[in-house]
């Protein structure tokens, strides 16, 4: 099955401090670093480097535009609908690291240029049971377009909804796969899974707005779904977490490469925790993706 993943390009600037800098505040950081990024590149660059058929639907601009496409086609990345557009930079994430921990700050930059016309372009080639993969890291109105033309296909959608946003009915009714992380999860209902009872209450919660399908990361906790009215968990493989920049991309990529492999959700659940505890052990964002044989070995 072909999977299109539908989403952001950035390239993150990142820097690791000792703590967060207050109002005012200058203070030293060390192994500043530039790596290709972006919830929509990391995703299919996870589905790449994991043995996936994806291909990338996205925008660059002039700064780093180059880099950011050449990047994803060394993971096996399909690059065709990664347009280049003239007048703005590509997408930039600058990301603190505290503690093994991330800040981000955002410029959409070339990301705002996503049309439904590229959309259209892109889903010529897509067949019913083929896979899309959204997040929210382009305009709202693209991603509820894009979600929209893959079920009329006949194909099924995942949607990472971060950064968290208000979303729309058409978006939430078209998601067949909602896969948010605790803190989006709490956004979205008001409830903070850490449990099955409250991971229960938070899928309850969405299905009664239209989802279908719900799988929450909880860090170190695992992950836990509810589908079809069940509940599933996968624990967390145990890991020295040194950068959690694109573990839930990973995770969101190594999920989407099992299902349109045919694995159910519970085994394609565990796959996503094994890769995405392989991420958290190297600083970086798709470099620090695991390849299928680092997963499988584990």
């Amino acid at each position: 099955m072909k999977i299109f993943v539908v989403g952001s390009l950035n390239m993150d600037l990142v820097i690791k401090a000792p703590f967060m800098p207050e109002n005012g505040m200058t203070i030293g950081g060390e192994g500043f670093m530039t790596n290709p990024g972006g919830k929509g590149a990391n995703q299919a660059a996870a589905i790449g480097k994991l043995g996936g058929n994806v291909r990338v639907v996205g925008c660059v601009g002039e700064a780093f535009g180059a880099e950011l496409k050449g990047a994803l086609d060394g993971y096996g990345v399909n690059t065709e609908y990664v347009k280049s557009v003239g007048g703005v930079s590509s997408g930039i994430a600058v990301i603190v690291v505290v503690d093994g921990d991330n800040r981000i700050i955002l410029d959409a930059g070339a990301n705002a240029k996503v049309s439904e016309s590229l959309v259209d372009e892109a889903l010529k080639e897509a067949e019913a049971g083929d896979y899309l993969v959204s997040q929210l890291e382009i305009d709202l109105s693209i991603v509820e377009y894009a979600l929209k033309k893959a079920k009329e296909k006949g194909m099924v959608t995942l949607l990472n909804p971060a950064p968290a946003a208000k979303l729309s009915e058409g978006i939430l009714a078209n998601s067949d796969y909602f896969i948010p992380n605790q803190s989006e999860a709490e956004f979205y209902t008001g409830i903070y899974p850490e449990d099955e009872a409250s991971a229960k209450k938070c899928a309850e919660k969405l299905s009664e707005q239209g989802v279908k399908n719900v799988v929450v990361t909880m860090g170190s906790k695992g992950s836990a779904c509810v589908a079809d009215g069940k509940y599933y968990k996968a624990e967390c493989f145990k890991a020295k977490a040194v950068d959690t920049t694109a573990a839930g991309d990973t995770y969101v990529g190594a999920l989407v490469t099992k299902l349109s492999e045919g694995a159910g959700i519970e085994e394609a659940m565990t796959f996503a925790s094994k890769a995405s505890s392989v991420t958290v052990t190297r600083r970086g964002a798709q470099q620090s993706i695991p390849f299928r044989a680092e997963v499988e070995a584990l």
